[in-house]
């Protein structure tokens, strides 16, 4: 079995080479639920939804997000009634919204509507959030826009700030009160491989390590745990990634990621672009793995799973 700790794009484009090359049946995937957010009284989660929509072939390519074969309806009548537009909900994606929000209402937990969500739409990897209590992702801006709070949600400085605003500190809000989703420390246990996905260290990682528990986990398997860098010649593919490692304070490169992942991962899979940068990872104790790990098409996302598996 193969355990995934994921976020949101880069997660979704390994888990579809994980399904491929292996039974999808047999990875779980952890997923990240800091970013969630309430919008119009909907419980929205975009890593979850990235990564279902993914598996089940529905992501759509050109904007990195969202349903493919996407309407907006309902968006744009709402803009011309001057409501709250900065975060687009397509049409499609608006039922996903809605069942999620019905199901918890009704006393079902994330992990179960989760499993209903993903069964519906025919994905067979298991997928669960860090926890089914609410944890959410606060971000303190170095210097907030006039108007601005000092802090925001992440979504706020995600989507409506253009993730365009220099970064002062962030914390996980209820990440010390809660408790990992039933399942998930127990196959992080089990597995026989952990891969932590080319995701945002630092929003999309880190608060899946603050869930109390999960940290320990890892931990006690670093052998067993291969992480793969989402910085590639000192950036980031899409997101705010290398900006966030630097503002806070940490390397944006290979090596700054290793420093954060080598307390817990064993082995890092770096790209042949910063292949210089292996024998300063290994320095830190980790097995450093030197690949191309820019997943452009469906062949280079297969072979890097590949590499992932066989890391060990």
């Amino acid at each position: 079995m193969l355990v995934a700790l994921a976020g949101g794009v880069g997660a979704a484009k390994l888990l579809v080479g994980l399904a491929d090359v292996l039974d999808p049946a047999e990875i779980t995937a952890v997923v990240n639920t800091g970013d969630d957010l309430v919008l119009h009284g909907l419980h929205i989660c975009p890593d979850i939804d990235s990564v279902t929509y993914a598996l089940a072939g529905l992501d759509n390519k050109t904007t990195g997000w969202g349903v493919v074969g996407e309407t907006w309806t309902v968006a744009e009548n709402l803009r011309a009634l001057g409501g709250v537009a900065w975060f687009q909900l397509g049409d499609r994606d608006l039922a996903t919204h809605l069942f999620r929000t019905q199901r918890l209402n009704e006393g079902a937990t994330l992990s179960k509507v989760t499993a209903e969500l993903t069964a519906a739409r025919g994905v067979a990897t298991r997928l669960v959030p860090m926890s089914d209590d609410p944890i959410r992702t606060r971000v303190t801006l170095a210097d907030p826009p006039d108007g601005e709070e000092a802090e925001v949600a992440f979504q706020d400085y995600f989507v409506r700030l253009a993730h365009d605003v220099a970064v002062a500190s962030l914390r996980f809000d209820g990440a010390a009160e809660a408790t990992a989703a039933p399942g998930v420390l127990d196959a992080i246990s089990e597995a026989d491989l952990v891969v932590c996905c080319p995701s945002n260290p630092i929003v999309s990682i880190g608060p899946i390590l603050a869930v109390p528990g999960i940290l320990d986990a890892l931990e006690s398997r670093r052998d067993s745990v291969v992480a793969v860098s989402p910085i590639v010649a000192g950036a980031a593919l899409r997101g705010p990634a290398d900006r966030l490692l630097r503002e806070l304070g940490h390397e944006a490169t290979a090596l700054g990621v290793a420093r954060l992942y080598a307390p817990w991962a064993g082995t890092l899979v770096i790209d042949e672009a910063d292949e210089g940068l292996a024998p300063g990872v290994e320095a830190l104790g980790m097995r450093c793995v030197v690949a191309p790990t820019v997943m452009s098409d469906a062949a280079r996302t297969a072979s890097l799973a590949k590499v992932v598996i066989d890391a060990l």
